[in-house]
C-alpha cells in the first residue's frame, strides 16, 4: 500500500514538474504591437480596397479608424521542442463602426510535432493564394472578422511516408460558432419583413495534397478541397410551418451530435426544404489546383478555383463553367516590380437557371445555386462581410438591410503588382473590373459595372526597427459600391515584449 502510494506521489511530483516546465515558457518570446489607423474621403463609402480582404477589421463608412494593441506568442518560438504553444490577444477600439470594441483575435494554440490544436479567434491567411495581391479565396478567404473556434490542423505539409519526400499532405477540422448576433439584430433593425439569425454554428474542413520535390525536379503541383457549413441557430422572421401546418416566424434549429455528423458528412435537411430535402444548413466549398514553377531568382504560377453551393457543382451533373483563374509571376530582384498577379472570375452560370436532370424513374430540378445566399441563413457571411471573395459584394452594402448577396452573378478582371524599390519601401496596387447581372432571383434590368482601383506605399524605416507607416489611397468608379475616393493611414510599432530566459 505505501509503495502504491509512493510510487503515485513521484508520478503526481513528476507530472507536475513536467507540467510547470510547460508552463513557464509562455512567460518567454512574447512580441507585441500597437496600430493606429484613419480613414478618410468622400462618396457613398470607403473605397472598395481600402475595406475589403482585411479580415474584416475595416468600415465601408467614410471617416472611420481605430486603435489596435495586442500580445502574441507563436509556436514557432518553440520551434526546437515536440511540443510548443502560442496564444494572442488582439483587441480593437475603433470609431466611426457599427462596433464600439472589438475582440479581433484571442486564441491559446499546443502543437505536438505536426499536430496542433486551436481553441478561440485567429486570422488565418488563405491558402494557395498570393494574399497581399490577390482578389481573394472563394470559401476561407480574409474578408470578414474571424470566428471563435476548435480547430485540429497539421500547421503545415508533410511528408507522406514511402513517396521518398515526393507527396505532401495538409488539412483541418474545425466547429464553432458564430459572434455576430448583436450585428445582426442591429442590422435587421426592428423589421419583422427581415429575415436573421443568432447562436448559428460553424463547421470547416480542408485538405490538400502537394506533388514537390524541389531537389530534384523545379515544379510544383497542389490541389486541395475546402468546406463550410452554417448550421444550428435560431431563425427570425423567416416563415417556416410548423407540424400542424401553421406558419411560425421563429425557428430554433437544432444543434446536438446529429446535426454535427451531418454538418461534417453534407446530408440531412433544413426545415424549409419541405418535400424536395437539399442538405441541412448552408453549405460552400470549393476545389482548387496550383502548378508553381521555381526558376533560378524567379518563379511562376498558374492557379484555379472551383466554387460549389451544396451537392450542385460538387460532381460532374452539370458543367463547370464557374471560375477562378490565377497567374502569379515573381520576377528576378529589381527595384520595379517583383510580383504580378492576374486573375478573372466567373460566377455567372451557377447550374444553370432552371435545368432538368432526367433520371430513369423521376425528374430533378436544378440550377439557381444563389452563390453565398440561403433561404434561412441570408448569406455565407460574418458582421456584414462574405466570408470568401469580396467581390460577390457583401450584405453590409445593402441599403434595404436584408442579409443576401445581390451580386453573385459576375465577370471579374483583376490585377495585382507589388515592388520594392528599396529597402525601407514597398508598394503594392490593386485594379479590379466588374460586371455584375445581379441574382437570378433578383437580375439587374442592365449588366452594371464598376472599377476599384488601389495604391499603398509602405515605409519601414531600417534605424527604427519595428515601425511601419502606410498610406493607402483607393477610388471606385460604377455603380456597385458607389463613386467613392479616399485615404487610408496606418501607424504600428512592435517588438519583443519578453525575451527567452
Amino acid at each position: 500500500m505505501y509503495k502504491r502510494r509512493f510510487s503515485l506521489l513521484i508520478t503526481s511530483c513528476l507530472l507536475c514538474t513536467a507540467v510547470n516546465a510547460q508552463l513557464s515558457r509562455l512567460g518567454e518570446d512574447v512580441d507585441y504591437q500597437v496600430t493606429a489607423s484613419g480613414q478618410f474621403g468622400d462618396g457613398e463609402h470607403a473605397p472598395f480596397w481600402l475595406s475589403a480582404n482585411r479580415y474584416g477589421l475595416a468600415s465601408i463608412n467614410n471617416n472611420s479608424g481605430y486603435v489596435r494593441a495586442s500580445i502574441q506568442r507563436d509556436t514557432q518560438a518553440d520551434s526546437q521542442r515536440n511540443w510548443r504553444l502560442g496564444y494572442a490577444a488582439d483587441l480593437v477600439v475603433p470609431f466611426g463602426y457599427d462596433s464600439k470594441f472589438l475582440v479581433q483575435q484571442l486564441y491559446a494554440e499546443a502543437a505536438y510535432k505536426l499536430v496542433r490544436l486551436s481553441i478561440g479567434q485567429k486570422e488565418r491567411p488563405a491558402e494557395m493564394k498570393n494574399n497581399e495581391l490577390s482578389s481573394g479565396s472563394m470559401v476561407l478567404g480574409t474578408n470578414a472578422r474571424p470566428l471563435p473556434q476548435i480547430r485540429v490542423e497539421t500547421s503545415d505539409f508533410f511528408a507522406f511516408p514511402g513517396t521518398k519526400q515526393w507527396i505532401h499532405l495538409k488539412g483541418h477540422l474545425a466547429y464553432g460558432w458564430y459572434a455576430d448576433n448583436q450585428w445582426q439584430r442591429d442590422f435587421n433593425n426592428g423589421n419583422n419583413a427581415r429575415s436573421y439569425t443568432n447562436n448559428s454554428l460553424y463547421h470547416s474542413k480542408a485538405g490538400y495534397l502537394r506533388v514537390s520535390n524541389l531537389e530534384k525536379f523545379p515544379l510544383t503541383f497542389t490541389g486541395g478541397v475546402e468546406m463550410v457549413c452554417q448550421f444550428g441557430g435560431t431563425a427570425w422572421n423567416v416563415p417556416i410551418k410548423n407540424k400542424n401546418g401553421e406558419l411560425e416566424t421563429t425557428h430554433a434549429m437544432k444543434g446536438g451530435v446529429k446535426e454535427y455528423l451531418q454538418a461534417f458528412i453534407p446530408t440531412g435537411s433544413d426545415v424549409i426544404d419541405g418535400d424536395n430535402p437539399n442538405v441541412m444548413g448552408n453549405n460552400v466549398g470549393s476545389y482548387q489546383a496550383r502548378l508553381d514553377y521555381h526558376g533560378k531568382g524567379w518563379g511562376a504560377s498558374l492557379y484555379g478555383e472551383h466554387f460549389f453551393e451544396d451537392h450542385s457543382m460538387m460532381g460532374f451533373d452539370f458543367d463547370w463553367k464557374d471560375f477562378l483563374w490565377g497567374a502569379e509571376i515573381k520576377l528576378p530582384s529589381n527595384p520595379i516590380i517583383s510580383t504580378v498577379v492576374l486573375e478573372h472570375m466567373r460566377t455567372t452560370d451557377q447550374s444553370g437557371p432552371v435545368f432538368s436532370n432526367k433520371t430513369d424513374k423521376t425528374p430533378s430540378i436544378g440550377g439557381v445555386d444563389d452563390y453565398y445566399c440561403h433561404g434561412i441563413y441570408g448569406a455565407y457571411q460574418h458582421a456584414g462581410f462574405v466570408m470568401g471573395t469580396p467581390l460577390l459584394i457583401s450584405p453590409i452594402y445593402n441599403e434595404n438591410n436584408n442579409i443576401y448577396c445581390y451580386d453573385n452573378r459576375i465577370t471579374a478582371q483583376h490585377v495585382g503588382v507589388s515592388g520594392n524599390p528599396c529597402n525601407d519601401l514597398s508598394y503594392r496596387i490593386l485594379y479590379t473590373h466588374e460586371k455584375s447581372l445581379g441574382t437570378y432571383k433578383v437580375p439587374r434590368e442592365n449588366p452594371t459595372t464598376s472599377d476599384f482601383l488601389m495604391a499603398e506605399v509602405t515605409y519601414r524605416p531600417h534605424k527604427i526597427e519595428g515601425l511601419a507607416i502606410t498610406a493607402s489611397y483607393g477610388q471606385d468608379w460604377g455603380s456597385l459600391t458607389g463613386n467613392n475616393q479616399g485615404a487610408l493611414l496606418t501607424v504600428s510599432y512592435s517588438g519583443g515584449l519578453t525575451t527567452k530566459k
